[in-house]
């Protein structure tokens, strides 16, 4: 294929001697014992598991394996600059100081803050202890930040300044939590102390003591996260992560890398630093899992951005020679479509690659024909800590509306309404899947995990058939949700804020397409009779009840209740027509 920075703008045509290899004639090779894709079988609550052998046994050994990069650079945000080894140091002494405060194995630590060089410094310096991570949505409302602190029971929060005007208010509803720590503030607010007084600011950390990690026996499948992911009905649900769980990302993207040049008929690259332009936010699992886990083993830089601008990108990926970023179909539309995209050098882009939400194929060439850039993307959910298929390069422009074969240590099905029958290639049915990525289950939920994991499977809810070569594609997901520019948004929840105005008596959710986003929230509502309320009234009432990016961009009204079918759900794929004349029924 050549160089992706001086690869032709035409359209992607694929070459008659591709693919070299089939998939299953590459896994052979690549994952034959003594090669470092070599796989095993463990033995994972009971159920015998293929797993990576050559990924760390834990996020303590990852972050040692980081500290070897010594000073090449981890993290770039606007003027500060930080290196693996001094990164290793702030770790250390936060791990010390929370170990101090009383922070054991086991115990709950939240963390609210924007993506700040701070964010892997405490999420490290909480998991290498043993303790579990609790990565809090920054976007969450007071109410929701309030929950996920009282749910995981959080001994210690450290959060941005932002942050703690949302959850200072509602301190006392979360009584378990003793210690909590601001970031980025010029005095600590009551109750609390500010981080820069033990750590002092990322600028700062070279001047720490380097210590080592506290000494702290962790197994492969000790529990290191909870990701909250919110449920069709009811509060979020916490999904209780392994060190397992995010420590296979890391082979399973080296993997991709080497299959894709090995479809080429090309030798495996040779591992070398790269640079990322990290734009999602790290309280998703596709930014750490897919993304931070992968840049520690590596040593690649992540450049950070306080907030997503479009000029700003440019101007990082220009003068950082960034070669891969993405995270969400709307960032990689934006770069291709903004009109300053040409007074800028963005040829050291080598990949853009992302997930997390429905993108359009056309974005496949689009990605090759602007940047000569490899598109990636692959399938995963909060509760398989990110990626269980990969999907680049050849493979993607071939398949741009597949999402991916699934890993080698991962295995995928369709199955059928009863949950037990598999369905064959092309058929329609739920997608299951199982492997080491997935997670323990849900934090203090027996029930919703009883339903959800399944003998090691977890049912996702998304309807999806797999092709004769192992290729997945997501036609439409069995859960009512909408997914907009990567973040889930949930009908119901919605759906309960229009029902609690008093002039609404039937509402509902629908997503309508939009080319960069993905989809965007529409909302159809049907007033009592009588009653009085406009769109602005409605949205004004959403405001303080639902975080803003769950705010309906449209909302049209019925003149009657809305249609049903006969065990009395609501005909969503009807009320879609109001938006989105076009769509068949």
């Amino acid at each position: 294929m050549g160089d992706p920075a001086t690869a032709p703008r035409g359209a992607f045509v694929i070459p008659d001697t591709w693919p070299a290899a089939s998939l299953p004639d590459i896994r052979a090779r690549l994952c034959a014992p003594g090669m470092p894709f070599e796989m095993e079988t463990v033995e994972i609550r009971g159920v015998p598991t293929r797993v990576w052998k050559n990924a760390p046994v834990s996020l303590a050994a990852l972050a040692g394996k980081a500290r070897e990069h010594g000073d090449a650079v981890f993290h770039v945000y606007e003027n500060e600059r930080v290196s693996f080894a001094d990164w290793h140091k702030a770790v250390a002494a936060l791990a010390h100081e929370l170990r101090a405060r009383g922070i054991a194995k086991g115990d709950r630590v939240a963390i609210a803050m924007r993506n700040l060089p701070e964010w892997s410094v405490c999420f490290f310096a909480v998991t290498v202890l043993g303790a579990i991570a609790v990565p809090l949505n920054a976007w969450w409302t007071s109410p929701e930040l309030a929950f996920g602190l009282e749910n995981s029971g959080c001994k210690a929060l450290v959060c941005d300044a932002e942050r703690w005007e949302r959850i200072g208010p509602h301190r006392a509803e979360c009584p378990a939590l003793e210690t909590v720590f601001v970031a980025r503030s010029s005095s600590a607010p009551e109750g609390t102390e500010r981080l820069e007084d033990v750590i002092g600011t990322p600028l700062d950390y070279a001047a720490l003591p380097d210590h080592d990690l506290p000494g702290e026996t962790i197994a492969s499948d000790d529990p290191a996260t909870i990701f909250y992911t919110s449920g069709t009905t009811g509060r979020p649900k916490g999904a209780l992560g392994t060190h397992r769980n995010l420590a296979t990302n890391i082979i399973t993207s080296g993997y991709s890398g080497a299959q894709a040049a090995l479809r080429r008929g090309e030798a495996p690259p040779e591992p070398k630093r790269r640079t990322g332009l990290i734009v999602i936010p790290l309280f998703h699992v596709t930014a750490c899992s897919a993304t931070l886990m992968g840049a520690l083993f590596a040593g690649h830089t992540l450049v950070f951005m306080r907030k997503w601008d479009t000029v700003k990108a440019f101007e990082l990926i220009e003068r950082e020679k960034v070669s891969l970023t993405g995270g969400v179909p709307f960032i990689a539309w934006q770069l291709i479509e903004h009109p300053d995209r040409d007074k800028y050098d963005l040829s050291s882009l080598e990949a853009i690659a992302y997930g997390g939400a429905p993108s359009a194929p056309e974005l496949v060439q689009a990605i090759w024909q602007t940047f000569g850039a490899l598109p990636g993307n692959g399938w995963g959910m909060t509760e398989t800590m990110a990626t269980v298929t990969n999907h680049s390069a050849e493979d993607y422009l071939n398949r741009p509306d597949s999402c991916g074969p699934a890993a080698p240590v991962a295995d995928i099905e369709v199955r059928a309404e009863d949950g037990v029958t598999v369905l064959g290639p092309g058929q329609l049915g739920e997608l299951w899947a199982r492997g080491p990525m997935v997670v323990a289950g849900y934090w203090n939920r027996p029930d919703a995990t009883a339903a959800t994991f399944v003998n090691g499977w977890v049912r996702t809810g998304d309807l999806a058939r797999i092709d004769e070569e192992g290729f997945c594609f997501i036609l439409d997901r069995a859960k009512d949700v909408i997914i907009r520019g990567g973040e889930n948004i949930y009908s119901s929840e919605v759906e309960n804020a229009l029902y609690e105005h008093p002039a609404v008596t039937d509402a509902a959710l629908v997503g309508i397409p939009h080319r960069t986003l993905g989809e965007e929230p529409a909302a159809v509502v049907y007033l009592a009779p009588g009653a009085l309320a406009d769109e602005a009234e409605l949205k004004a009432w959403l405001a303080p009840r639902v975080a803003a990016f769950k705010i309906p961009v449209r909302i049209a009204f019925s003149q009657e209740t809305l249609p049903r079918t006969a065990t009395g759900k609501i005909l969503k794929s009807e009320l879609r027509k109001l938006f989105v004349p076009s769509e068949p029924a």
